[in-house]
């Protein structure tokens, strides 16, 4: 099965999305539970509470009695609403990371209300075509002090998309802004997986949405591969993704290989590996790396290998480098869920 290809389903009682790339699956998101954190993206009117000493931040409270944590908060003051935005997935009995840099993003336009000016994403080089988006951000953005992002794939867009998308962000960001006052309440849901597939996935060649479409072409089964204990390299080693509360364990295993240059390809093959691991796994926080042993003049090709292969990674993720004990450490944000026993029970 060529090209890419999407697939919309539930698992668990919950809407869940694949993405599929010439028969191998690369990407796997689900929606959390019901009574679980808040999708990223969800933006609350919040009442700042207590400052945390130390850390230049404080507590946000939410509805429901949730409390949330605000990073860079100078300059607020105890029982003041704000509009504030989560970023990412906290450990359970943790605040969730909120912001107030608010984004209202969509497949083709990002509005920035504390972030002026208009930019066209640098991934689009065609100067006519960065004019002509331009033009257009300028005509629709006109009389607002938000900012713009247009983001890659309104380079092939039609017209008409880009500009209604524009738009309806632009109309969602002014309504929101407007309720600054009052007590806290949920003003904007974060995106549900399928919303997330349809915006960050592309221009897929196929989609499939028929219920049930998850066991009838093999995701569950080829989930269930790719979250094992220990997943199967191309070369004969394999790698073991062990997530811990305090961090996420790697092992790099050589297998059967005992050639002179054994060590080396396992650990190329593992550290192209690795983003699709942690991915379908809903992995982020830090990460531990333990490469089969192999001599310091061989980290600069891992290295090149890692920042390659994370460069394509829709999950920011910071690559930190070698500790003293020959380990390799990233930070990774928490923008996925773990998956969960909900949806690894479906999968059993």
């Amino acid at each position: 099965m060529k090209g890419r290809s999407v697939f919309l389903d539930h698992i668990a009682g919950r809407a869940a999305a694949a993405l599929v790339i010439d028969g191998s699956l690369e990407d796997f998101l689900v929606t959390p539970p019901e009574d679980g954190p808040e999708p990223v993206g969800t933006i609350f009117r919040a009442v700042v509470d207590r400052p945390i000493k130390g850390q230049g931040g404080v507590f946000v409270r939410l509805p429901g009695g949730e409390t949330g944590f605000l990073r860079h908060a100078k300059g607020l003051s105890a029982g003041q609403p704000v509009l504030v935005q989560t970023t990412g997935f906290a450990d359970p009995g943790k605040a969730a990371p909120m912001t107030l840099k608010l984004l209202f993003k969509s497949k083709f336009a990002i509005v920035t209300p504390t972030a002026p000016g208009l930019n066209v994403s640098r991934q689009i080089r065609d100067e006519e075509r960065r004019a002509e988006l331009k033009f257009l951000a300028e005509d629709l953005m006109s009389g607002s002090d938000f900012g713009l992002i247009l983001r890659s794939e309104a380079e092939n867009a039609d017209e008409t998309d880009v500009a209604e998308d524009i738009a309806e962000m632009r109309s969602l960001a002014e309504a929101i802004l407007s309720g600054q006052d009052g007590d806290p309440e949920r003003l904007l849901d974060g995106a549900d997986a399928h919303a997330l597939a349809w915006r960050e996935w592309g221009q897929p060649d196929e989609i499939e949405t028929e219920p049930g479409c998850f066991e009838t072409r093999g995701i569950l089964d080829a989930l269930l591969e790719g979250i094992g204990s220990a997943t199967a390299l191309p070369g004969g080693g394999s790698i073991l993704v062990e997530p811990t509360r305090a961090m996420i364990a790697v092992d790099v295993n050589s297998g059967t290989d005992f050639s002179l240059a054994a060590a080396l390809k396992a650990n190329i093959e593992a550290a192209r590996a690795l983003p699709r691991a942690l991915r379908l796994r809903g992995l982020g926080g830090q990460v531990t790396v333990d490469f089969a042993p192999l001599p310091k003049k061989d980290r600069r090709q891992i290295d090149q290998v890692l920042r390659t292969a994370f460069r394509t990674d829709p999950v920011e993720t910071s690559l930190a480098g070698w500790t003293p004990l020959g380990n390799f450490e990233a930070q990774r944000k928490r923008e996925r869920l773990p998956l969960d026993a909900e949806v690894l029970k479906a999968l059993q």
